[in-house]
């Protein structure tokens, strides 16, 4: 396989105490076409050091005052040249084999033109891989616009129950003639919700595949941002509300009350339910996996709930 290049981009402020494990769990994976981008906002703590310490690895770095977070990640997309893009946060840790798999994947399906794991993962505060779910049975266009990522709105009947969690932004990576199509930039009006703004801005374009394999963590700590929940599901709130004004989206009302009441675990509505509800996804799946000819291959989903 010849190795697509993959550009990363570690947005950073005063994250010393975590930022060498996120700059080791990009590096140590010695991917042989990486492109890592560091843009550090004028930390006062260690990390200048830590930048400095790791400085040969890195596309371009930078330590200085900025705007922000989504200014950082604007900035460090700016001097990208990848096919492949992502961002890890300076808290944040991918798996050894990610960019590898990423590469595979990505490589073997020229139409993929973003991929998630559907096994989200968490570290704690030291950096122990507390949990890897299985929370997304696959990834729908259809859920996204009900609301299903976020918590829903009461006021608003499309609004269906927050079925899965958000799309984990720590292991979506995405091609880039997909970054230029939905204006290759992070909007800075949802300061909390950036990532989510994004997808939402990559489904106009393009299903989201998912894979079974864990490509990172998100590291849970008390200072982080992504604390402030309530504010992150307003800011998702207004950026799919604008989302669905784009793309004309009506909502399927008998839909919401299935999921509501759980009409599909009636024997006689089951059928019916399933036909009319399910959300359809495709995943990327291993197979022949204890043959030298092991190789992935696309298995498409009709699910309902976690069905």
């Amino acid at each position: 396989m010849t190795a697509p290049r993959i550009s990363i981009v570690t947005p950073s402020f005063n994250q010393g105490e975590f930022l060498e494990a996120t700059i080791q769990s990009v590096i140590s994976q010695q991917y042989p076409n990486l492109e890592y981008i560091l843009v550090d906002g004028g930390s006062t703590d260690a990390s200048p050091a830590i930048i400095e310490k790791y400085r040969t690895h890195f596309h371009f770095s930078c330590s200085e005052p900025d705007g922000g977070h989504i200014a950082a990640l604007n900035k460090g997309f700016g001097h990208a040249t990848g096919e492949i893009m992502a961002w890890l946060n300076s808290d944040d840790m991918y798996f050894p084999w990610t960019l590898r798999s990423v590469a595979s994947i990505m490589t073997a399906f020229p139409q993929i033109q973003w991929l998630t794991s559907v096994r989200p993962a968490c570290w704690d505060y030291h950096g122990f891989c507390t949990a890897v779910e299985h929370q997304h049975p696959a990834f729908s266009k259809e859920a996204f616009l009900d609301g299903c990522y976020i918590a829903p709105n009461p006021d608003r009947l499309g609004d269906m129950l927050a079925l899965y969690p958000p799309v984990q932004q720590e292991s979506t990576f995405w091609r880039r003639s997909l970054w230029d199509k939905a204006g290759a930039h992070v909007r800075t009006e949802f300061k909390l919700a950036a990532d989510f703004d994004l997808w939402g801005r990559f489904y106009e374009h393009a299903d989201l595949y998912g894979t079974y394999a864990p490509l990172a963590g998100f590291r849970l700590q008390f200072a982080q941002k992504t604390s402030q929940w309530s504010d992150y599901v307003a800011d998702a709130r207004k950026s799919l509300e604008l989302l669905r004004q784009r793309t004309g989206w009506s909502p399927n009302r008998f839909r919401r009350l299935a999921i509501r009441f759980r009409l599909d675990e009636i024997p006689h509505f089951r059928k019916y339910v399933i036909q009319r509800c399910a959300y359809r996804g495709t995943n990327v799946v291993r197979q022949n996996q204890n043959r030298p000819d092991a190789s992935w291959a696309l298995r498409d989903l009709t699910y309902f709930r976690n069905l």
